[in-house]
């Protein structure tokens, strides 16, 4: 049975106990950390000589890291790789070296299609003690627009639409599938102009509202963000959420990134402080699907 000399899970991959277990079979040396390193001398001393890293999308690594630990081979995101450009992992340069990177698709998304869902109408409700409108309303006839119709954002497309709102996209190539399943297209000024709900589910790194967006965004909408971080311009957002009673930010542990101290004295943040698409299934799928990378690499290696 093939194995690696070495592996390392550099921070909280998340992989359960019994994903633990299994690698115990799949390295010499297994060594699992279950904190986040603060800087990038912290995850040098933990990687050092493997030549298996397993890591969460929270850890960057970098040329520096790839410099200083020359054994790796192989690095597990447990996480999904959207595109390389946008990657806590320099997956470009790893890839020069000849180093194999795969991330795991498609684990989290139900949780996060809840979430928004869930904060959604807890909002037009008020069923948490603040109501959007005066009166409470439904998403039924809702008119919402959603960024990014990845996966991420064609299962929240769906949730939205069974409960009855209008939903239109917008994503940098047009989705003939979204467009067949009667989603409208609409270019993203035309997006944030006609809806009264805009739902952000793009890669991390991808900042697509500033000044001029709000602006034409407009007054008493909503914002929920689905991706990796902010997908906007900071002081934008503050300005844009001070400016009315009627606008509110929604978003999770994941969506608020590194922004909360910029953001936490702002009227109408509605945070909520856990990761949406951390359940119990997720994290099953999470696991089986990062073992089966690995499994993947090996079969790979042996056909070489």
């Amino acid at each position: 049975m093939a194995k690696f000399k070495k592996i390392v899970a550099v921070d909280e991959t998340l992989l359960n106990e019994k994903a633990l277990q299994q690698l115990q079979n799949l390295g010499d040396e297994v060594v699992i950390y279950h904190d986040f390193p603060q800087d990038e001398n912290i995850v040098i001393e933990r990687i050092a000589d493997a030549d298996c890293l397993l890591v969460s999308f929270r850890t960057p690594i970098r040329r520096n890291v790839l410099d200083a630990c020359r054994n790796i081979r192989y690095i597990g995101m447990c996480c999904t790789l959207y595109n390389p450009e946008s990657c806590n992992v320099d997956v470009i340069e790893a890839r020069k070296r000849g180093i194999t990177v795969l991330g795991v698709k498609d684990y989290g998304d139900e949780g996060v299609a809840e979430y928004v869902i869930s904060e959604l109408v807890r909002l037009l409700h008020g069923f948490g003690g603040i109501r959007w409108h005066k009166d409470s309303t439904e998403l039924t006839k809702c008119k919402t627009g959603i960024i990014g119709m990845g996966k991420t954002g064609r299962m929240v497309a769906d949730a939205l639409k069974f409960f009855g709102a209008e939903v239109s996209y917008f994503s940098r190539n047009r989705k003939p599938e979204a467009d067949d399943a009667g989603y409208t297209y609409m270019p993203l000024d035309e997006l944030l102009e006609k809806n009264e709900i805009i739902c952000t589910c793009i890669p991390r790194n991808n900042y697509l509202l500033g000044k001029r967006e709000f602006s034409i965004l407009g007054n008493h909408k909503i914002i929920v963000n689905t991706s990796v971080g902010p997908t906007f311009d900071v002081a934008a957002m503050k300005d844009w959420l001070n400016a009315s009673d009627g606008n509110y930010y929604l978003c999770d542990a994941t969506g608020m990134g590194n922004v909360y101290e910029d953001l936490k004295s702002c009227k109408n943040l509605l945070y909520t402080p856990y990761i949406s698409g951390k359940s119990i299934q997720s994290i099953e799928r999470l696991s089986q699907k990062a073992l089966a990378n690995i499994d993947y690499y090996f079969q790979e290696s042996a056909n070489k």
